[in-house]
């Protein structure tokens, strides 16, 4: 992404550990990508969500309306309705790319 002109800004998993000893994994970035997102809005005209949860939904429309272009990466079935009713044909599916950039084994 970064050849192709994209700042990435990606946020590591905490790992945290269950009474029963076993370790759960969390990103807890919904409020952290929110504030981002508005903080810079003024810093680019495009984004990619990596994301289909339907929290979003609010600051998505913000985004497209101070002029913003929105386009949403997910996977279809888990993404929620009104965030693929919202992107159009901004949604890309996980499932559908996986089988365009899958590497081949050398």
């Amino acid at each position: 992404m970064k050849e192709f002109g994209y700042k990435l800004h990606l946020k590591p998993v905490k790992l945290y550990e269950q009474d029963d000893g076993t370790t759960k994994r969390k990103a807890n970035c919904d409020v952290d990508m929110t504030f981002y997102l508005i903080k810079e809005k003024d810093n680019f005209d495009q984004v990619i969500i990596l994301s289909g949860d339907g929290d979003f939904l609010p600051v998505l429309k913000y985004l497209r309306k101070i002029g913003k272009e929105v386009i949403i990466l997910a996977r279809g079935p888990r993404t929620a309705r009104e965030i693929r009713q919202f992107a159009g044909s901004n949604f890309r599916d996980f499932e559908y790319l996986k089988y365009i950039l899958k590497m081949e084994e050398k």
